[in-house]
């Protein structure tokens, strides 16, 4: 073929592809997703697939509310524990802290001064008394572990089955995705790829709610262990006050005061 008869056949090829490329653009356009943002998806999405976000979004939202409320209920129950704490390191006896208006209040200090009063007619047995004022001590730290732990064990939970619940989902909606391939009899990606989108969406709103879960239960886990030291070291500081008063015989004298 002569150079001008491929220069003439050039133009009309070309003519042809786009002719081509014209007719099937309307095709094209109708099997192309018209948009794949999170809320078009979720909308799109399988019953099933959108009971699975709705419910990792609300442990997501559960999540978030428990780290707010233990936030400011660690923050006051340290600040006042440390308050205490520093007081009563600074005093000399157990009489001192009942005269005081802020360790008065104090749940350690309250148990000490109960003991002392129903052991008051066997305060010469001076390791017994500090046995039953370190029992008292142990049941209060155990109950205020109980309640600082409380909704954090929530926090685990959600971190350990978020992502299986997610991926429960994704697995349902690839399913959904291959009986449409099937019905359809066609594996054109424009046509599958829209399915698997809104089933990776399940997984991924699984590891949005499980991994700050995660993190959270674990700041949470060394706050409240930091908190439980704090607790006892005020209840060693009491008890130090309780053996200091029974060594100089102060505890007798004052239950029996305290008696008449």
């Amino acid at each position: 073929m002569s150079r001008l008869s491929a220069g003439l056949l050039r133009p009309i090829a070309a003519t042809g592809v786009l002719a081509v490329a014209l007719h099937a653009a309307p095709a094209l356009a109708a099997a192309r997703p018209g948009s794949l943002t999170v809320g078009d998806m979720f909308v799109s999405a399988d019953w099933v697939v959108k009971l699975v976000m709705l419910g990792l979004a609300c442990a997501s939202l559960a999540t978030w509310t428990v780290f707010v409320a233990k936030v400011m209920e660690l923050r006051r129950a340290t600040a006042a524990e440390r308050a205490v704490h520093d007081a009563v390191v600074a005093l000399r006896s157990l009489r001192d802290a009942r005269g005081s208006a802020v360790l008065a209040q104090s749940p350690l200090v309250r148990e000490a001064s109960a003991e002392l009063q129903l052991s008051g007619d066997a305060l010469d047995d001076r390791e017994g008394v500090k046995e039953r004022v370190v029992s008292r001590f142990e049941r209060h730290e155990a109950a205020e572990a109980r309640r600082m732990t409380r909704g954090i064990n929530m926090l685990a939970t959600i971190g350990s089955t978020a992502p299986f619940v997610g991926l429960f989902g994704t697995v349902w909606g690839i399913m959904n995705s291959f009986v449409g391939i099937a019905e359809k009899q066609t594996s054109n990606l424009a046509v599958v790829a829209p399915g698997i989108a809104e089933a990776l969406l399940a997984t991924a709103f699984g590891l949005v709610a499980a991994i700050p879960s995660v993190v959270i239960y674990n700041h949470f886990s060394r706050r409240i262990a930091a908190h439980r030291a704090l607790v006892s070291d005020t209840a060693a500081a009491v008890l130090r006050l309780v053996s200091r008063d029974l060594s100089r015989g102060l505890g007798l004298a004052t239950e029996r005061q305290g008696e008449r």
